[in-house]
């Protein structure tokens, strides 16, 4: 479960770091979208990492308080 976690952490870092880039680029009229950019001759796998971190962010969202020893120490 660990590893899971690492791997959806990664995930969703990528995916708002992706969103940052994005957004920046749309203020100076570009594209910035690297996932785009990277994979972006393969729809499909376009689509495959778009979906992976989506499931990563769900995953985080339920589990992290379990997992994270900071956050199962404070009350919410």
């Amino acid at each position: 479960m660990k590893d899971l976690h690492k791997v959806a952490w990664v995930l969703v870092m990528i995916g708002g770091l992706n969103w940052l880039l994005v957004g920046l680029g749309d203020f100076v009229g570009s594209n910035w979208n690297l996932v785009n950019l990277i994979v972006g001759s393969w729809p499909w796998l376009e689509d495959l990492v778009y979906l992976l971190v989506g499931l990563s962010a769900i995953y985080e969202i339920v589990k992290h308080r379990s997992i994270c020893k900071k956050c199962a120490k404070s009350a919410m």
